[in-house]
């Protein structure tokens, strides 16, 4: 057996990738899929074209990787968006509902009404999480008091909730297996990262029963096998791990200190910080990275930043304004100027996450005059994904007590050599890009080698990482500092303005 067959379920796409035993890729498929928004600040994804999608690409993949693919199959991994919220019929295996997804703000509401209740600090000391609706706890109890019946029915244990990693492996299984790992789990609100289970106390403040929940199993590890009709045998699920994450491991970040960033549909800046829990004073997030179960050290934990408009602020340029027809196009329209003319773009479409943390932000561009061109709003627009993510690379350090020497980076938008440069000028450090750059896949790919012995280690693994670029800073101290504090300032213009 020398091939992993990642599934990379994203928010705006569905993926699958075949890596051999050198951890490179040897055929791949990918899908977007349907985008749903209900009302202003809801997002929502129909789980049925997810499975869909993801099935199809997943059969595209092998197809592409050549006719031993299949045959020498040793297992599959799971990685994917994380917080969506799905809740769907036992018996039938039918959603009630469009799942909610991690952007959706319709519960920014409840969680203010929980921060007004003096809930916020039983939470963070708990979870590690601010109370915000980017998480599922809100979701979940979102679904359950508008849907007539489903508490009820939770109750009687005929209803099952999961993440998209819970969702993917019902499916694969034929409804067989329930199950999470700790990594998605901790993005729930509803899981202790110190018990590494669920939290009876949080259960009942939401009023979830505890019946709907999966069994929480170790991120790399085999939970099940799919079932024989999907693709002509059995094949074990050995990895299941939250897309950034999945991305911290495959960028070989192991030792407490090492951080990332994915430029995907958001900015996901994670630093590991190993056995040790860190509870941020910055307004970070605390997270559970993975958990192997061949390892006796237990869970490795991570502080994490997490941008919410990434690459999404391009696909806004590409679909809501129409000045790029694809979204590579971005980086040759923003470099036709030299700079963005004093403009900025605050793209807080569905609020703003770390570190400010305001589900009431609202996207804002300032600073135009007449002589504003489309080219500008490109590049304001890149610069806005590279400061947003600066803020958080602050707050990082501050929490750690760690300098940073290197920002690794990956995702889609990291393929953008001007993005990769203004992040390296606003953050001050060398942002180094590796070969391959679609290391969500990877990492759970290799959670899934370890499982089935496909690697021995995380030494091993550590070994295929290369570099394919790196970006040094280029500008001033000075020049860096006068940019990041103008940027400060559009970013206030923009806070609490759908609650005014």
């Amino acid at each position: 057996m020398r091939y992993i067959l990642a599934l990379d379920q994203g928010t705006t796409s569905s993926r699958a990738i075949i890596f051999n035993n050198q951890g490179q890729a040897c055929g791949s498929a990918q899908e977007e899929f349907d985008q749903i928004f209900p009302q202003p600040g809801w997002v929502e994804h129909d789980a049925t074209q997810i499975w869909s999608s993801q099935l199809k690409v997943m059969r595209e993949a092998l197809q592409a990787c050549g006719d031993n693919a299949l045959a020498e199959l040793g297992a599959i991994a799971i990685t994917n968006q994380r917080e969506t919220t799905i809740l769907w019929d036992k018996r039938t295996g039918k959603p009630l509902a469009n799942a909610i997804v991690w952007q959706d703000r319709r519960t920014s509401d409840d969680c203010l009404a929980l921060k007004r209740a003096g809930h916020s600090d039983l939470i963070a000391a708990k979870t590690g999480l601010m109370v915000d609706s980017y998480f599922s706890a809100t979701k979940l109890k979102w679904l359950l008091d508008h849907i007539p019946g489903a508490r009820e029915r939770a109750r009687q244990n005929e209803l099952a909730f999961g993440t998209v990693d819970t969702w993917l492996v019902w499916k694969l299984t034929g409804g067989r297996v329930h199950v999470t790992d700790p990594s998605n789990a901790s993005r729930t609100m509803l899981f202790n990262i110190h018990t590494l289970d669920w939290d009876q106390s949080l259960l009942d403040l939401f009023d979830i029963p505890r019946e709907l929940l999966p069994e929480v199993k170790p991120s790399s590890g085999i939970v099940g096998e799919t079932d024989p009709e999907l693709l002509g045998r059995t094949v074990p699920i050995a990895a299941m791990v939250g897309d950034q994450q999945g991305a911290s491991f495959g960028q070989a970040c192991f030792k407490p200190g090492m951080a990332k960033n994915t430029f995907g549909t958001g900015c996901f800046l994670l630093m590991n910080t190993g056995s040790q829990i860190i509870s941020s004073q910055h307004k970070l997030l605390t997270t559970v990275g993975w958990d192997i179960r061949s390892e006796t050290a237990g869970a490795t934990y991570c502080l994490e930043g997490s941008v919410f408009m990434g690459g999404a602020t391009i696909q806004w340029l590409r679909d809501g304004l129409g000045i790029i027809n694809n979204a590579p196009d971005v980086e040759a329209l923003a470099s036709s100027v030299p700079d963005a003319g004093d403009t900025y773009l605050v793209p807080a479409f569905t609020g703003l996450g770390a570190p400010d943390w305001d589900s009431y932000a609202r996207g804002t561009i300032v600073g135009m005059t007449r002589g504003t061109t489309k080219a500008h709003i490109a590049r304001a627009a890149l610069e806005a994904i590279a400061l947003q993510v600066v803020g958080v690379l602050d707050a990082m350090q501050n929490d750690s007590a760690i300098a940073l020497t290197e920002l690794r980076v990956d995702g889609g938008a990291s393929r953008n050599n001007l993005l990769m440069q203004l992040q390296a000028d606003y953050a001050g450090v060398a942002v180094v890009r590796p070969k391959i750059t679609e290391t969500t896949a990877l990492g759970a790919a290799y959670l899934a080698g370890i499982a089935i012995g496909l690697w021995k280690d995380k030494d091993q693994i550590s070994n295929f990482w290369a570099i394919d670029r790196i970006f040094e800073p280029s500008i001033s101290a000075t020049e860096r500092d006068d940019k990041v504090a103008r940027w400060r300032q559009a970013v206030e213009r923009s806070l609490s303005w759908a609650q005014a």
